[in-house]
């Protein structure tokens, strides 16, 4: 079987940039810019198509992760997130063929630009700095938030692969550690990326054109991520947090520009 990629130079053009932001993000900060890669892709083939080519990326993408951050993670916060990111991937690939993806976008982007809007512009948890002391005044844990946005996580994940979002609703406002807070999103996604594989395969989206062209762009996963685990140990704590929040709100700008302009092509 030959696995004959796309060749338009184009293409290639937007996927390579997109990808290695997608590692960099993936890698050093939490995964928050992780979607650019489908809507760079998106805007030389269909965004259905571009989903099928990054989930086997992503998969290594999620690997190599794992080599850097495997024994660092916030092993509480993830247990309360991962069986609802496993519902929600289910309910995915139940009404693949139900949900509108662009009306997903913009659902996820404006929650995104409200909540970090309202956390810019608090008096809360952002002008202090992180510590042991703030147990009383910042959430912790809890299987029930964990819960309710790791399905959220799950579902957008599979339709649109932003499921980072949700995440960072869930994991911000406790202000863990830097390390353990991607660790955390590196194990999730790792786990949510690699059940994908199962309904991506029977729902026919991993034709031979799309894995070609996901080996041809493989080798720039290990070098995103590589990239993204440096400047992660040269930022701080604080900044850390300062450039999350920020990642979060260009990803919810994006998911709405994403999600209006495939809405108005519709109609």
């Amino acid at each position: 079987m030959n696995f004959v990629p796309i060749t338009d130079p184009l293409f290639y053009l937007v996927a390579i940039p997109g990808v290695l932001v997608a590692g960099i993000s993936k890698g050093g900060f939490g995964g928050g810019l992780g979607i650019v890669a489908v809507p760079a892709m998106a805007l030389v083939i269909g965004p259905v198509q571009a989903a099928a080519i990054m989930l086997p990326i992503l998969c290594v993408m999620d690997l190599f992760g794992l080599a850097a951050y495997r024994r660092k993670a916030d092993w509480r916060n993830l247990m309360c997130l991962l069986p609802g990111a496993l519902v929600g991937t289910a309910i995915g690939a139940l009404t693949f063929h139900w949900f509108d993806a662009d009306a997903v976008r913009l659902t996820i982007g404006l929650v995104a630009v409200i909540f970090t809007l309202h956390h810019w512009s608090g008096t809360g948890t952002r002008r202090r700095p992180p510590g042991p002391d703030e147990g009383d005044t910042m959430p912790g844990p809890s299987h029930v938030r964990g819960g309710i946005w790791g399905t959220f996580a799950g579902f957008t994940s599979f339709v649109a692969h932003a499921g980072g979002p949700p995440v960072q609703f869930y994991m911000l406002p406790q202000r863990v550690d830097k390390t353990l807070y991607v660790g955390t999103t590196v194990w999730l996604f790792f786990i949510v990326n690699a059940v994908k594989l199962v309904p991506y395969s029977t729902l026919g989206l991993f034709s031979v054109q799309n894995l070609g062209t996901s080996l041809a762009l493989l080798p720039l996963a290990p070098i995103g991520i590589w990239i993204g685990v440096r400047l992660h140990g040269l930022v701080g704590q604080a900044l850390f947090y300062r450039i999350a929040y920020g990642l979060l709100f260009l990803t919810g700008l994006k998911l709405c520009w994403d999600g209006i302009d495939g809405l108005l092509r519709v109609t």
